[in-house]
């Protein structure tokens, strides 16, 4: 199986009972109330759908690993984490706006079940609709759930910080408020506690750097914060199945 097919999906005719990438993975359901509007649903990292959304024949769903977003600048990065914790959905309503969308949309589509498919060219558009979205949504005034918005300072706090900062109370500390409380919402919102949020993107970025640089074990457990090669590699093993150095040479054959 091409490695891309494991890192992006879009699925039309979306039910809510279709299987997705990974928990961990990102969605956005487009669903098209009309010609002039664009109904659009956010699956943040480690949530499932809103039970308000409404799944018909008329939809496509784009679902992604975060791997997509991390391999780009952390700004771009968190500008997605933005749009996808701000709110679970917003109304595009402008025909202009939802034209553009829709013609994005249609050109994945076409890359996506083309036999000539190229990963860049998938990534590349689907950065290009993710843009389209952060500047509709940041034209629009919202109202957000305030255990949401501490959800993103979070997320937010952890992707500038978690190469130096694995420890929960640091972040509490950050947002003003006790650890306890920090993983209550954690866990209401992402069914996760600090800790495993951390460990989770200490993953991705694992596998990112043994994929895209020449890093050694021992430089990576250095510069992800493990005291020792032996406890790094034994964290990778747990969460990915297999070693830093088996995954490395499973990646580049």
């Amino acid at each position: 199986m091409n490695s891309w097919k494991t890192k992006i999906k879009i699925t039309v005719n979306f039910e809510s009972n279709t299987e997705l990438l990974s928990d961990n993975s990102m969605g956005i359901y487009f669903e098209y109330d009309s010609d002039e509007t664009l109904v659009v649903h956010f699956k943040p990292l480690n949530e499932v759908f809103s039970e308000s959304t409404l799944f018909s024949t008329q939809g496509v769903l784009i679902n992604f690993e975060r791997d997509l977003i991390d391999e780009d600048d952390i700004e771009y990065a968190l500008d997605v984490m933005s749009l996808f914790n701000k709110f679970p959905q917003y109304h595009i309503q402008d025909a202009k706006e939802v034209n553009q969308i829709s013609k994005i949309i249609e050109l994945l589509k076409d890359e996506y079940y083309s036999d000539t498919v190229s990963y860049i060219m998938l990534k590349t558009l689907l950065k290009v609709l993710l843009l389209h979205l952060i500047r509709f949504q940041n034209d629009e005034l919202l109202p957000q759930d305030i255990h949401q918005k501490r959800v993103f300072q979070f997320l937010e706090l952890m992707e500038v910080n978690f190469l130096k900062e694995t420890n929960s109370d640091y972040y509490a500390n950050e947002l003003g408020i006790s650890t306890k409380r920090l993983n209550q919402i954690l866990q209401e919102k992402l069914n996760l506690t600090a800790k495993q949020i951390i460990q989770q993107r200490q993953v991705t970025e694992a596998k990112r750097k043994l994929i895209k640089s020449e890093i050694t074990t021992k430089e990576l457990a250095f510069e992800l914060g493990f005291e020792s090669i032996s406890s790094f590699s034994r964290f990778f093993k747990k969460n990915v199945g297999v070693s830093p150095t088996v995954f490395k040479s499973q990646e580049a054959s």
